[in-house]
C-alpha cells in the first residue's frame, strides 16, 4: 500500500515536473535553454525544461527599424558640411553562431535597447562614409552611398550577431544650400533636355503624322485603284456572261424554233397522210355508194339529173345573159365618153390651131410692115434697143461699191469703154445680119433732114399709131406670149 502511494506520489510529480516543464517558442522569438543539459535554442517548436535545473532565456527575432541621422553636419570630401537621414532594417541572425553572439548582447533585452545600442553605431559608419564622397555623388546615386554604408557597417553588427536587411537614405542637407543651387541646375538642364526631347518627339510626331497621312492617302488610292479594277473587271465579265447568255438564249430559241418547226411540219404531215387516207377512203365508201345507188336507183337519178342540168342550163343562160347586158351598158358609157373626151381633145386642138393662125397673121402683118417701112423700121428697132444695151453693159459698175481712178481723163477713158462695147455690139449684129448698121442711120438721117425740109408733103405718108412696124419689137413679145399659152 505504501509502495502503490510511492508510486503515485511519482506519477502525480511527474506530471506537475512536465507540465511545469513544457514550453513552446513562437516563430520570432527565441526560446535559449541552458543549464542542466546542453544548451539549446527553441524557435516555433516546443521543448521540455527541467524546473529548477535550467533556465530559459528569451531573444527577440523580430527586424527592427532603426532611425539613423548625423546629429551635426559632418564635413564631406569636398569639405562640404552635410547632415544625412537614413532609415535601416536589421534583426538578429538566424544562425546558431549569429544568435549565441546576440545573447551575449540583447538576451532578454526589448526592442529599444537593441536599437539605442545600434544606432551610435550605424551612425559612425554613415559618418565614415560621407566624409569619403563628393556631395553630387551621394544626392545623385543614393544606392551607391547605401551600399558602401552597408559594406561599412555589417562587419560591425556581425560581431554583435545582427545582420543587416536594407539601408535607405531619407535625404541630405547642407549649410551652404549647395545641394538647392544644384537641383536649380539640374532643373535646368532637365528642363533644357524636356525641351529638346519634346522638340525631337513633336517633330518625330509630325514626321510620323506626314508619313501615316502618306501611307494612308497611297492605301485609300491603291484601294480606290483596286476597286475600279475590280469595278471594271466585273463589267467586264458582266458582259461576256451576258453575251454569252444571249448566245446560248438565241441559239436555244433557234434550237426551239427549229424543234417546234420540225414537230409543227412533222404534224402537218401526219394531218396530210391523214387526210390524204381518209380521202382515198372516202373517196372508195363513195365509189362503192355511188355504184350501188347507181344500181338500184339508175333511172330516178338520171330523170334528177337531167332535171337539175336544165335548171342550171337555164341559169346560166339568164347569168350569160345579164352579164352581156352589162357588158354592153359599160361598153356604150366608155364610148361616151371616150366621145367627150375626144371632143374636149378636138375643142383644144382647134384652139391651138386659131391661136398659131393668128400668131401667123401677126408675124405676117409684122414682115408687111417691114417691107412697108423698110430701113426706118429696122433703124427704129434698133435705136430702141441700143439704150437697153448700154444699160446691160454698165450694170456691172452698179455693184461696185467704189472705184478709184488715177490721172486725168480717167471719167472720160470709163466712159468710152461703155461707148466702145456698145459699138462692139452693133458691129457684131451688123456682122451677123448682113446690115451695115452706120449706113442706115445716116440715110435715116439724111431722108429726116430732107422730111423736114418737105414736112406738109410726107406728112400723110407717116404711119399710123396702129402700124404695127411702130410697136414694140417681136423679139420682146414673143418671150412674153409664150409665157401666157405656158
Amino acid at each position: 500500500m505504501e509502495i502503490m502511494f510511492g508510486v503515485g506520489i511519482l506519477i502525480v510529480l511527474l506530471i506537475f515536473l512536465i507540465i511545469v516543464g513544457y514550453v513552446k517558442a513562437p516563430p520570432d522569438t527565441a526560446f535559449m535553454i541552458s543549464g542542466f543539459r546542453k544548451p539549446r535554442i527553441l524557435i516555433g517548436r516546443a521543448g521540455l525544461r527541467i524546473p529548477f535545473l535550467e533556465r530559459m532565456d528569451k531573444l527577440s527575432l523580430k527586424m527592427f527599424s532603426v532611425d539613423v541621422k548625423t546629429t551635426d553636419f559632418v564635413p564631406n570630401a569636398e569639405y562640404i558640411n552635410v547632415k544625412v537621414d537614413a532609415t535601416v532594417k536589421i534583426r538578429i541572425g538566424q544562425s546558431e553562431k549569429m544568435m549565441s553572439l546576440a545573447s551575449k548582447f540583447f538576451l532578454n533585452e526589448s526592442e529599444d535597447i537593441i536599437i539605442s545600442r545600434v544606432q551610435d553605431t550605424l551612425e559612425g559608419n554613415m559618418r565614415e562614409i560621407v566624409g569619403q564622397m563628393r556631395l553630387e555623388e551621394m544626392v545623385t546615386d543614393r544606392k551607391a552611398f547605401g551600399e558602401r554604408v552597408q559594406e561599412n557597417a555589417i562587419p560591425d553588427l556581425e560581431k554583435m550577431g545582427l545582420e543587416m536587411i536594407s539601408f535607405n537614405v531619407q535625404s541630405f542637407s547642407d549649410q551652404n544650400n549647395v545641394i538647392e543651387d544644384l537641383g536649380i541646375d539640374n532643373i535646368s538642364q532637365i528642363k533644357k533636355g524636356a525641351a529638346i526631347a519634346k522638340a525631337h518627339a513633336d517633330r518625330d510626331v509630325a514626321i510620323a503624322q506626314s508619313q501615316a497621312a502618306k501611307e494612308a492617302n497611297d492605301a485609300k488610292v491603291k484601294a480606290e485603284m483596286e476597286i475600279a479594277e475590280k469595278q471594271t473587271s466585273l463589267a467586264i465579265r458582266q458582259a461576256e456572261l451576258k453575251q454569252q447568255s444571249d448566245i446560248k438564249k438565241a441559239e436555244a430559241d433557234a434550237a426551239y424554233s427549229i424543234q417546234e418547226q420540225e414537230q409543227r411540219r412533222s404534224i402537218e404531215v401526219s394531218y396530210a397522210n391523214a387526210d390524204i387516207a381518209r380521202a382515198e377512203r372516202t373517196a372508195e365508201l363513195k365509189a362503192k355508194e355511188v355504184e350501188v345507188a347507181k344500181q338500184t336507183l339508175d333511172a330516178e337519178v338520171r330523170a334528177k339529173a337531167d332535171a337539175n342540168r336544165y335548171a342550171a342550163q337555164q341559169l346560166a343562160e339568164a347569168e350569160l345573159f345579164r352579164r352581156t347586158k352589162e357588158a354592153e351598158a359599160k361598153m356604150i358609157e366608155r364610148q361616151r365618153e371616150a366621145e367627150g373626151i375626144r371632143a374636149v381633145g378636138e375643142a383644144e386642138s382647134e384652139a391651138i390651131r386659131l391661136k398659131a393662125l393668128a400668131e401667123a397673121e401677126g408675124i405676117d402683118k409684122k414682115a408687111e410692115a417691114m417691107k412697108k417701112y423698110g430701113e426706118a423700121a429696122v433703124i427704129e428697132m434698133i435705136m430702141a434697143a441700143l439704150p437697153e444695151i448700154a444699160k446691160n453693159i454698165a450694170e456691172p459698175l452698179t455693184r461696185v461699191e467704189k472705184i478709184v481712178m488715177y490721172g486725168e481723163g480717167n471719167s472720160s477713158k470709163l466712159i468710152s469703154d461703155i461707148v466702145s462695147g456698145t459699138t462692139q455690139v452693133t458691129e457684131g449684129i451688123s456682122t451677123g445680119m448682113g446690115v451695115d448698121i452706120k449706113s442706115l442711120i445716116m440715110g435715116a438721117l439724111a431722108g429726116k433732114m430732107v422730111a423736114d425740109n418737105n414736112a406738109p408733103t410726107i406728112a400723110t405718108a407717116q404711119p399710123s399709131k396702129e402700124t404695127p412696124a411702130l410697136k414694140e419689137p417681136e423679139s420682146k413679145k414673143k418671150p412674153k406670149k409664150d409665157s401666157e399659152n405656158d
